[in-house]
């Protein structure tokens, strides 16, 4: 690989990415943090597949919390979990044929008392117990009934409470607002349904929340990539996610995806933070690394499909590129 200037790879890629030799093989090629996937649904994808496709650690968003709490806690990919869907009966997810019981919980009750059966305390403490890293929670009034505002905003307090973040699903007609107007955390898609104005967009960049991108898994991504690139304008935390299990797409990074966050205006560095962001694991993984043999990319609009050709590889692997 001919010389590569530290000072443009850091322009084009962020300050976090350095020329470097495997090892093990020889190659030459281009190091990055371990990339994150911050939506998937484990049980509907191959794990095992998604290192060699450039994913090192992911958070499932609707998964069996007993199945979570079994689980080898330590391996790559990396994993940090929701549990369960949060929901009202027969509210989304409910019914869904990719939804096993398992994996929907239904709150009945805004209690925010210990040990109501039901009740909002009682929910988050059992996803908590098993040890989840966020609380996921539907609002999806296209699909069914959605929790009232006093049981939502019960739900997050608890969730608070014990220090996790609530990530929602939204879906309809106003859910957008009903959850920024709760101080929900984060959203697990981009709003796909609803055109999201300025002014609740700018309440949401305030409060900090984060939206998951996600915005691949519609047919029509338009409304999804307005939506996202007027909220990365104003400032707003963007985080890649894909929703994986949900449709036939292979399992590790999403070209498509990237193509469309570079669409919607994350590119370049700020596109490699979206990627990378440990955002809700406790810590970044650093044992391993991203991987791209051969030059880096000539622009931004080329980094996308560059990327495709990511995988994860031990940080140990990895040398300095001495031209």
């Amino acid at each position: 690989m001919t010389h590569v200037d530290p000072e443009r790879l850091k322009a084009l890629l962020g300050t976090r990415v350095s020329a470097c030799r495997r090892a093990l093989t020889g190659q030459e090629g281009i190091a990055l943090p371990s990339f994150i996937d911050h939506h998937l649904h484990l049980h509907l994808v191959n794990e095992h597949a998604l290192p060699a496709r450039g994913i090192a650690a992911a958070l499932d968003l609707g998964g069996d919390p007993a199945y979570f709490a079994r689980r080898p806690k330590r391996g790559i990919p990396q994993i940090a979990y929701a549990g369960a869907f949060l929901t009202v009966p027969g509210g989304y997810p409910t019914f869904q044929p990719w939804a096993p019981a398992q994996i929907v919980h239904m709150v009945t009750s805004p209690s925010t008392d210990p040990g109501v059966a039901g009740g909002a305390r009682t929910s988050v403490d059992e996803m908590a117990d098993a040890g989840a890293s966020v609380i996921k929670v539907a609002l999806n009034s296209a699909a069914g009934p959605v929790f009232d505002r006093s049981t939502l905003h019960a739900i997050i307090a608890a969730a608070h409470t014990r220090r996790l973040p609530v990530v929602v699903h939204v879906e309809g007609e106003g859910m957008t607002r009903m959850a920024v107007d709760a101080a929900a955390d984060a959203l697990a898609h981009t709003p796909f349904s609803e055109h999201v104005d300025d002014d609740l967009i700018a309440t949401a960049v305030a409060a900090g929340q984060r939206w998951i991108s996600t915005l691949t898994i519609n047919d029509d991504p338009s409304l999804a990539i307005e939506n996202l690139s007027r909220f990365a304008a104003a400032g707003g935390t963007v985080l890649y996610g894909t929703d994986l299990g949900n449709g036939p797409r292979h399992a590790g990074l999403l070209v498509e995806e990237l193509q469309a966050l570079h669409t919607a205006g994350v590119r370049g560095p700020a596109l490699i933070d979206a990627l990378t962001d440990p955002w809700p694991l406790a810590r970044p993984e650093t044992a391993v690394a991203t991987f791209v043999a051969g030059p880096p990319p000539a622009d931004e609009g080329e980094i996308p499909e560059w990327l495709g050709a990511a995988t994860v590889v031990p940080t140990e692997e990895l040398t300095p590129h001495e031209p």
